[in-house]
């Protein structure tokens, strides 16, 4: 006997009862314990900051490590699921700097690094018990006793070993470079930092005028969103192949030389006056007077007109501003022309004592002063505001800067060509990406700024000579003890390292230079360090690298997977993982961003309470964002999922339960063989179950799991609507105890299996039927279903033919269901005559062989088959075609009108994901069924390659069948209401 099911199922409740019994079973430890030995499948698990809670987009990608190390574990591997955290970096440092009310880098210093670092140490893990909660909530499987830090010193070790590897390999260089810089943290970031957050903001635009030396009344033009900037002017660009005209401009008595094409933005017809017109090579060399007096005659190639290939003509005056220390552009065009590199902006974003007008003043700040002085001496002639799209910090949102600063740098041009051809080893999921986003990225990567002036992360292990500037890096810890002489060395953080000095060869004393490492370096060598990789388990990660996989989101195609990729590249010329899946982002339901302060989401706890998480892990991952596509997150899209996915699931459980346990039916350990099946419902449920285990079994393989899902949610549908709905008399009826039998055995069959496959992705349902329908009955069974093999298809009871044909007739009833739904007839309405157009001998035999069960599913007297469609054509004369679809609206009618035009054939080829254009907008044909009316009474409909029409037409006949059947039902629901057996006798009075 089955334990009863209650059919009023809870599922959040179901959930806390089955991850009770994980714990107390240690179902996670044994499904390890079973796999040992066996061969590894090495799966890296990026690892979070526990600096804040998970979010939603946390949990896409947390399913998604769940999905594939259960399905793997269950096929044979040992799957180790190490968690990590990142535990450096500015996130780390900032939660502290609000902490201790800091507002820069001195207040860090005046604290002192050694008690800042320390109190970093401290909140590093400060959320670790909220991850650990809604991990476990959410069902996924992470060995957290066993987890790495990147702030461990064997980590951290490992990363010094990675960094002398790259350095051996002279990739490893300092210089003076522009680099995206955070005034507030008083740090550079690397370009991927300075991507990852973007805000409209408004800033002045100003044009200003540069007076051409040894000319009384001839000026250049420039325009500007950094006003700022403009003190630290070295030079004007413009573009050799470029009309610049000399425009006078007669209002105020002078000349100026502008892009012929911008003309019209500055002056209106009849202000202006062209005297010459020149080509930009004609100007470069052109020496003027800049606007300050800070840098005046500071060198001979100051204040020059030199030429750059990206000035153009789309916005300002055609001529650009130089200041090569706040601009990449302006700093590599400069170098070809000895431009020198004016930087009077210290690193908290103020003006220092170079130029004195503006000294101690923030440099955003001192905008509207600059403007006011430049107007003042005339040479201010247009000053507007600008919105844009503009970077800032993503960890304290100030608007970053461009600035040029001393900094370590990893080479990427030398191994570029490598990190290519290694991409092509990659399996990418979705596979656009491989040679889209990412490979563009790989094409365009510049050099990768790798140090950060900071005080919380992994030292650079290079000590510098202050006699000859000698260089040293150390790659390990024993290596540093030897150069050093000191004997114990526990922590290798800024503020122990620091304090640790060398000899050099030349006499002098080598001291650490003063930068850490950036954060993602730390998370790209992670392959690496959480195994303390070489120091320990060298062979293993030999024996395993590169790793099965990965997955993220869409973003770490520049933070993450990249650097996992240049890292591995750069020391064994291979990539650093097989198998990638890339989740899209996910947003708030009006499509903005999640933001807590906007509350503009509900909290992830709540809805795991309320919904449960197998509701949310197929929300997650049956939608756009498996496709690396952004998906706005909606509460009615997991009632949907219970609606559609898990309550039938749990109704074709609690059927079968309820059914057995009436009989006193229970599954034997043997189940019969294909040709013991009689049934053609048995045998096609048989035929698509075993299709469905192989087309399961082959799209997790391929890690393609938006074609698992929709297969299995089309089981399930197919399941309880189809096959346990025209099973249902089978089980009522006693009279075939063969047949019922079979029937048992088979849904029996079909639900243990299906239980298994649905156990990666829908862990707690599968549990909670595994542990009801197996070993209820099995006693000896494995004590969980996560501890059991994978289904492997069984070809014998595949049958293709079966399958088309079922679903062929499956969708044609469907399709007589919409039309007696749109025409308002109730299913016990009979009606005479059902048409099916099958032009293939396959699909006339199915209508044929399954022409009873149309009837009765139908409510119809007959069932036509005709081959082709100009014999349906003759039924239903020329047709008026129209469109139903959910979600077009006021569009119907326009779509009805574009489909009308078509011919017959060509309508037939339309399907669900097609598109037609409707005043100008393209419309996919989602979820839209092409209808098209005719003769009176007679209507049609299509789906893909199957038409049918449908007679309406109600005799007095029919109606008085329909009645007959409508006064049987009312009286058998008289009978029940007022609970009599159905064997009582009852008087009637009609």
């Amino acid at each position: 006997m089955f334990k009863e099911v209650d059919s009023k199922v809870n599922f959040p409740e179901i959930e806390e009862g089955v991850l009770r019994f994980w714990r107390e079973k240690d179902i996670f430890k044994k499904s390890l314990e079973q796999r040992k030995g066996n061969k590894e499948y090495v799966f890296y698990d990026g690892p979070p900051f526990a600096t804040g809670v998970p979010h939603y987009g946390h949990l896409v990608g947390g399913t998604l490590k769940d999905v594939i190390p259960r399905y793997w574990t269950m096929k044979g591997k040992f799957v180790s699921r190490r968690f990590g955290w990142d535990c450096h970096g500015l996130p780390v440092e900032y939660e502290v700097e609000k902490e201790l009310k800091f507002e820069s880098k001195k207040d860090i210093e005046n604290f002192g690094i050694d008690k800042f670092n320390e109190s970093c140490r401290s909140i590093v893990l400060k959320y670790v018990d909220e991850w650990e909660k809604i991990v476990e909530r959410s069902g996924r499987w992470v060995d957290f006793e066993n987890d790495y830090k990147t702030m461990d010193i064997d980590y951290m070790e490992s990363v010094w070993w990675v960094f002398k590897r790259i350095w051996d390999r002279d990739l490893i260089k300092k210089g003076y470079r522009v680099n995206p810089f955070c005034t507030r943290c008083s740090t550079p970031l690397s370009k991927h930092e300075a991507s990852m957050e973007y805000r409209d903001v408004q800033d002045p635009s100003v044009t200003v005028i540069f007076k051409v030396k040894g000319e009384d009344n001839l000026f250049l033009t420039a325009w500007t969103t950094t006003p700022w900037t403009l003190p630290s002017n070295a030079a004007l660009a413009v573009n050799n192949k470029i009309d610049y005209a000399f425009v006078k401009d007669a209002a105020h008595d002078r000349i100026l030389i502008i892009g012929l094409d911008r003309i019209s933005h500055f002056f209106k017809e009849g202000e202006y006056e062209i005297m010459k017109t020149v080509k930009g090579a004609e100007l470069v060399g052109l020496k003027y007077e800049p606007l300050f007096d800070y840098y005046k005659d500071k060198d001979e190639y100051i204040h020059t007109v030199i030429e750059a290939v990206y000035v153009s003509t789309e916005d300002g005056t055609g001529i650009v501003h130089q200041a090569p220390a706040f601009g990449q552009e302006d700093f590599e065009a400069g170098k070809l022309f000895n431009i020198p590199v004016l930087n009077p902006v210290d690193d908290m974003g103020k003006f220092t004592g170079e130029v004195w007008d503006y000294e101690g003043q923030n440099i955003k700040s001192a905008d509207k002063h600059i403007i006011k002085d430049l107007k003042s001496a005339g040479k201010l002639i247009k000053h507007d505001t600008v919105q844009h799209s503009y970077p800032h910090c993503w960890r304290c949102d100030t608007p970053l800067i461009q600035k040029a600063t001393d900094s370590w740098v990893m080479e990427i041009e030398p191994i570029k060509n490598d990190m290519i051809e290694n991409n092509k080893q990659i399996n990418w999921i979705p596979d656009n990406i491989k040679f889209g986003r990412f490979g563009n990225l790989l094409e365009q990567m510049p050099e990768w700024h790798i140090s950060r002036n900071r005080y919380w992360g992994a030292p650079l292990p290079i000590w510098v000579c202050d006699d000859c500037c000698k260089t040293e890096c150390i790659g390990s810890v024993q290596e540093l003890k030897e150069r050093t002489g000191i004997s114990e060395i526990n922590d290798i953080h800024k503020h122990f390292v620091d304090k640790m000095t060398m000899k050099c060869a030349c006499g002098g004393t080598m001291e650490r230079t003063s930068e850490v490492l950036d954060c993602w370096f730390e998370s790209g060598s992670m392959p690496y360090a959480q195994n303390h990789y070489p120091f320990e388990n060298k062979q293993r990660f030999e024996d395993n690298f590169p790793c099965d996989f990965i997955a993220e989101g869409i973003d770490q195609t520049r933070g993450w997977f990249n650097k996992l990729l240049v890292i591995s590249t750069a020391l064994f010329n291979k990539p650093a993982y097989l198998n990638v899946i890339v989740n899209g982002t996910v947003l708030a339901e009006d499509g903005t961003k999640m933001s807590k302060s906007k509350k503009n989401y509900p909290p992830v706890t709540e809805i795991l309470d309320k919904y449960g998480a197998d509701a949310m892990r197929m929300y997650l991952i049956n939608s756009p964002a498996v496709r690396a596509e952004n998906l706005r997150f909606s509460e009615a899209g997991i009632t949907e999922v219970i609606k559609k996915v898990m309550l039938p699931l749990w109704n074709s459980y609690s059927f079968l339960v309820t059914y057995a346990n009436i009989d006193n039916w229970s599954p034997q350990s043997e189940y019969f063989k294909p040709e013991d099946i009689t049934n053609n419902l048995d045998k096609w449920i048989m035929s698509y179950l075993q299709s469905l285990t192989k087309e399961v079994n082959e799209q997790m393989s391929a890690y393609k799991l938006y074609n698992v899902l929709p297969a299995m949610v089309n089981f399930i549908d197919n399941l309880t609507n189809w096959y346990i709905r025209r099973s249902r008399r089978r089980f009522w009826k006693s009279e075939n105890d063969h047949d019922k039998n079979h029937a048992y055995e088979t849904l029996y069959e079909v639900l243990s299996v299906l239980t298994k496959l649905i156990a990666p992705v829908m862990p707690f349902i599968a549990e909670e039927l595994y542990q009801n329908l197996e070993l209820m009955v099995f006693p000896n069974a494995a004590q969980s279903v996560h501890l059991r093999d994978f289904p492997e298809v069984d070809e014998r009871f595949i049958d293709i033919e079966l399958e088309e044909k079922m679903s062929f007739v499956e969708t044609a009833v469907k399709l007589g269901r919409i039309l007696r739904n749109e025409k308002n007839i109730k299913i016990r309405q009979p009606l005479l005559n059902f048409t099916v157009v099958a032009n293939k001998e396959i699909t006339q035999n199915a209508v044929k062989e399954y022409s009873e069960l149309i009837k009765e599913e139908l409510n119809v007297k007959f069932v036509t088959v005709i081959g082709n469609e100009e014999e349906l054509a003759k039924i239903t004369a020329k047709p008026n075609f129209r469109i139903l679809g959910k979600k077009y609206g006021q569009k119907v009618k326009a779509i009805s009108t574009v489909i009308s035009e078509l011919p017959l054939k060509d309508i037939r080829k339309l399907e669900a994901g097609d598109q037609i254009t409707i005043e100008g907008e393209h419309i996919t044909l989602e979820d839209i069924f092409i209808h098209h009316e005719s003769k009176p009474g007679i209507f049609s409909a299509s789906e893909k390659d199957i038409t049918v029409s449908l007679d309406t037409t109600v005799t007095p006949e029919l109606l008085s069948e329909c009645h007959a059947r409508e006064l049987i039902n009312r009286i058998q629901n008289l009978r029940k209401d007022n609970g009599y057996d159905i064997s009582d006798r009852i008087k009637v009075t009609y």
